[in-house]
């Protein structure tokens, strides 16, 4: 199935791009990416799904405001990370892997932006 191969792929490219750190990633590549992870949620179906979608549309938000906003990016990535860890029981067997390395990612860099006052 193609929607599973893109994303399984765009699964570890998220989770390899967070891994590399925040500030290496450019923005475009971020709204490229986000974009990507909120048009399937939203074209889902599933309330949990779209919720999802919703805060990754407040991320985008976040993420094209000047000056960015470290802590509120912080408190979108830890609610993104907490979203996911929420839908985990439910993820496919071949995702729940990576599905949790991502949710670990997030919390844990939205916790440091949450507390780091210098934003990006």
């Amino acid at each position: 199935m193609a929607t599973s191969a893109t994303t399984a792929d765009l699964l570890a490219d998220t989770i390899h791009a967070l891994q590399s750190g925040l500030t290496s990633l450019p923005i475009s590549q971020a709204m490229d990416t986000t974009e990507a992870w909120q048009q399937q949620f939203l074209q889902s179906g599933i309330p949990e799904l779209q919720d999802i979608a919703r805060e990754i549309g407040n991320f985008q938000s976040l993420l094209t405001s000047q000056p960015l906003d470290g802590p509120a990016l912080g408190r979108s990535l830890g609610m993104l990370g907490a979203q996911i860890s929420d839908i985990l029981p439910h993820a496919p067997e071949d995702r729940k892997l990576g599905l949790s390395q991502l949710s670990t990612l997030l919390l844990r860099i939205g916790g440091e932006l949450e507390t780091d006052n210098n934003g990006r």
